[in-house]
């Protein structure tokens, strides 16, 4: 027998919210760092997230934003025995759906064969390997990229932006100079009336015109070239210590600057590089994941591999943009092992990270240093990096890093800001 089941109409207090305003609200929640979570659990390098934390973050921000007041939330919640069974688990379900829907997000079934409760019973939780988790999709990472990007400009006063301009002419598609004879390799940016000028001049006015390979003249712009950058990301302990979360505003000029040049500098290459204890390359894609640890700061092995990575570039330019708030405190020896010194500044530590800067310098490689911290002897450190290098140090806070750093990216002009 068919039954129907009727219940009191709620209405949607969030149907005008699209997927993206709720991508604008979970920013926070989908980029944390670790900072907001005391409980934090110190050797979980990229820890999965739940949807009952979703639900959390989501239930948080709006009510942060003044979306669900304090009536609203009484209301919604009703005579519910508890939270899952109310309206308002139902309406933040939808919105998660939304999300999902639109691809922004994946959702992963517990997996009944790993964990003995794959479902809660009266006053039980679901153990951690029955929880049900979920995945931040590229395309979100790519509306986050773009938003802040957005976001950055906009409060630097741009409206626009492009490639990087250089003295040279080239025979490209942009024509704005002198034409001049074709070459082979050349463009065929083809200036129709020189052209035909030169055939005139060779042969006269006789019909039909004669042109000849001599006869061909193509025209010039402004030769644009491309560049290599590695971003380095110091995710060591102290990017979330001392009051203030340090590593989420590094992550999201990250993907800033990966939207950047996916859509303005196309023969640009930008790859990712986490040091720590040691160091690793990350995909852009991984990067929303990635939590600090309870890693010193081997800035040398972070410089060694981003070299490693240059290398298999062939662009004009070729930089590392490093992203630091410590000093380096330790060392990866020839065999292997690490060698640490948590007070930094240690004789041997520096000067193995400045031998490795001159390798850089040797390479062709620039440095530009962006430094969360300012205390005097990190100072001193890096501007011994910047002389060595000549490269450009930027001693900013985490509310100013994303602008100092596309700013320097885009028009490659040589100044310190302190």
């Amino acid at each position: 027998m068919k039954f129907v089941k009727y219940s009191k109409y709620v209405a949607d207090p969030f149907d005008g919210l699209s997927a993206e305003d709720l991508l604008k609200l979970l920013q926070d929640f989908l980029l944390d760092s670790g900072f907001y979570n005391q409980y934090y659990g110190i050797y979980e390098m990229d820890p999965e997230k739940t949807m009952e934390q979703l639900h959390q973050a989501l239930l948080e921000a709006l009510r942060n934003q003044g979306m669900l007041s304090d009536e609203m939330l009484q209301q919604l919640l009703g005579d519910a025995e508890d939270y899952q069974n109310s309206p308002l688990a139902d309406l933040i379900d939808k919105l998660i759906q939304r999300l999902e829907d639109e691809g922004y997000i994946t959702v992963e079934q517990p997996n009944p064969q790993r964990g003995k409760l794959t479902e809660p019973g009266p006053g039980q939780m679901r153990n951690e390997e029955g929880r049900t988790k979920f995945e931040v999709t590229d395309k979100a990472l790519d509306f986050l990229g773009f938003k802040t990007l957005k976001d950055l400009l906009g409060s630097l006063g741009k409206s626009s932006f492009g490639r990087h301009d250089t003295r040279e002419l080239a025979t490209g598609v942009e024509s704005d100079g002198s034409s001049r004879r074709y070459e082979f390799g050349d463009t065929m940016n083809l200036d129709v009336n020189a052209t035909l000028l030169s055939s005139i001049q060779r042969n006269g006015l006789r019909l039909p015109l004669e042109l000849d390979y001599q006869d061909l003249q193509v025209r010039q712009c402004e030769y644009q070239s491309s560049c290599a950058t590695v971003l380095m990301l110091d995710c060591s302990h102290s990017m979330i210590l001392y009051g203030e979360d340090r590593f989420t505003p590094a992550k999201r000029v990250a993907l800033a600057l990966s939207h950047l040049i996916r859509t303005q500098y196309p023969g640009d290459t930008l790859h990712l590089v986490l040091f720590h204890d040691s160091a690793e390359e990350l995909p852009l894609g991984e990067l929303a994941r990635v939590k600090v640890g309870p890693y010193y700061t081997n800035t040398r092995e972070g410089l060694r591999l981003a070299q490693r990575v240059l290398a298999r570039q062939k662009k004009d330019m070729r930089q590392i943009v490093m992203i630091t708030d410590g000093k380096p405190s330790a060392l990866t020896l020839e065999d292997g092992r690490i060698y640490k010194n948590a007070f930094g500044l240690d004789p041997f530590v520096i000067s193995e990270t400045l031998h490795e800067v001159a390798r850089c310098r040797r390479n062709g490689i620039l440095i530009n240093t962006f430094m969360l911290a300012s205390d005097f002897s990190l100072v001193n450190f890096v501007q011994k990096v910047t002389e060595i290098c000549r490269g450009k140090a930027y001693f900013t806070t985490p509310y100013t890093l994303g602008q100092y750093l596309l700013m320097d990216y885009m028009q490659k002009k040589v100044k310190h800001i302190h």
